[in-house]
């Protein structure tokens, strides 16, 4: 009983937030190994190892975008991302192809839309708080912003649907659907951006936390009982173990392992296939 208990205690003490990252990292690694490499045989439990990447980044963004001495700064950062990648996919799939996979990983853009979606959270806390119209008003029109800003994606969508649109014209509104920040066009969809910002909103009630990690699981797979993200429920066990400390840092390595690692496999699938 103290051995284990020792062992737990002991794994709660590596459970930072740079070793939560090199997991989530080496998952998400496994994740798009069976995405690109699918048609080859990769085995599916590559992907259901994955599910619990894209939450537990959530929870280490949440955990990250509060500690931040410049929150601007952060999402400039990750806008810059997200359209670096939106870029990226379209340069890379215009010189290789692979199969039926089609090149459009960009997870920036839903941590830039969750980070939007807390600082809209706090605008709000403080109008109401201080009894300041302005804030919340302010708040809620950003919180409102990714919603409306789907509205021209829609138009814009319907529009390529149209017959005799010059493939030119597709290629530059495509670009626009992706490049404007809105919620319908996301990786993860307006489930992970919300999680964030619900992570962000319980961050000093870890059980909370879990809590709303399983329930949005279980809505997941009752919406999609065929699909395993539902598996992201198990996200729960690094939430459960991290102590709360940052670390050894290493900030860049994720903003350049993401793409890097994205375009080699891709690359190389497109190769051998």
């Amino acid at each position: 009983m103290n051995e284990e208990f020792m062992m737990l205690q002991s794994l709660k003490k590596v459970s930072n937030a740079t070793n939560l990252k090199f997991l989530a990292i080496f998952l998400m690694f496994l994740d798009h190994i069976h995405e690109m490499f699918g048609a080859f045989g990769a085995p599916m439990w590559l992907t259901m190892l994955g599910r619990v990447v894209f939450p537990l980044f959530m929870f280490l963004a949440a955990d990250s975008f509060y500690y931040t001495h410049n929150q601007k700064a952060y999402l400039k950062r990750l806008l810059f991302m997200t359209w670096f990648m939106i870029i990226g996919n379209m340069i890379v799939s215009y010189f290789f192809t692979n199969g039926q996979v089609g090149l459009a990983n960009n997870a920036f853009g839903a941590f830039f839309l969750a980070g939007i979606s807390i600082c809209a959270w706090d605008l709000m806390v403080e109008g109401v708080k201080e009894k300041k119209v302005r804030p919340f008003w302010k708040g809620l029109g950003l919180f409102l912003l990714p919603i409306l800003l789907a509205l021209p994606v829609l138009f814009l969508s319907s529009y390529l649907t149209s017959e005799n649109v010059p493939p030119l014209m597709v290629q530059i509104i495509s670009f626009f659907i992706m490049a404007i920040p809105n919620i319908l066009v996301v990786e993860g969809g307006y489930i992970m951006v919300y999680l964030g910002l619900l992570f962000y909103i319980f961050r000093r009630h870890r059980i909370a936390q879990m809590v709303i990690l399983a329930l949005v699981s279980l809505f997941v797979y009752l919406t999609d009982p065929m699909s395993v993200q539902w598996m992201m429920v198990f996200a729960i066990v690094p939430m459960y173990f991290y102590n709360g400390e940052k670390g050894c840092g290493m900030k860049l390595f994720f903003y350049i392992f993401y793409p890097v690692h994205i375009y080699l496999l891709y690359i190389l699938a497109s190769l051998l296939g």
